[in-house]
């Protein structure tokens, strides 16, 4: 069945898959921006923005597990048979790539501030304890630069995704980005 116009005949992503993309989505933009934009801030002000970074990483971690719960049990819907089956295998691969990144660099960036003892405070609520790793300079430094380079990785993926489904909006005009669209019926 042919997709024309700006409806698809594909159906939606469930309210709670949408909200979960949407408010995952914006935490990883924030914390992306917090990082660029405090990294030439005094110590101090810079010091409190990366204890809200982490706050917000342990809140990303803590999503994606429900999201990926949530998917385990709602699939996904299909793909609109107007893809190209090479649209198919990269949109697969980059969502499993998406998915790896939201685990692994929340807990790279628990871990490596464990490497020093120190808790995450989340928004001052309550602390997440340390990981038990250990006191170790080299690890915290090794696991810091894993996590900068996914968190490169992380905006260049975004980046390639928003200009994706871009592209399926104006070009391709299938309708693909409403199917995420937490406010539809």
């Amino acid at each position: 069945m042919a997709i024309t116009g700006s409806t698809t005949t594909s159906p939606r992503y469930s309210k709670v898959a949408a909200w979960f993309h949407w408010v995952i989505a914006a935490l990883v933009i924030a914390n992306i921006l917090i990082v660029e934009l405090t990294e030439d801030a005094a110590r101090a002000v810079r010091g409190e923005w990366i204890g809200t970074h982490k706050a917000v990483g342990i809140t990303i971690l803590v999503l994606t597990l429900g999201r990926l719960a949530w998917r385990i049990g709602h699939r996904t819907p299909p793909q609109p048979a107007t893809m190209k089956r090479w649209e198919v295998v990269l949109s697969k691969s980059l969502h499993a790539l998406f998915y790896f990144l939201l685990l692994a660099l929340p807990i790279s960036g628990w871990i490596f501030t464990s490497t020093h003892g120190r808790a995450i405070d989340w928004f001052g609520l309550f602390p997440i304890p340390a990981l038990p790793v250990g006191d170790s300079e080299s690890l915290h430094e090794t696991v810091e630069g894993v996590h900068k380079l996914m968190g490169s990785a992380m905006l260049y993926l975004g980046v390639l995704h928003i200009l994706a489904a871009l592209k399926h909006q104006f070009y391709d005009r299938d309708g693909l980005i409403g199917r995420m669209n937490p406010f539809a019926r």
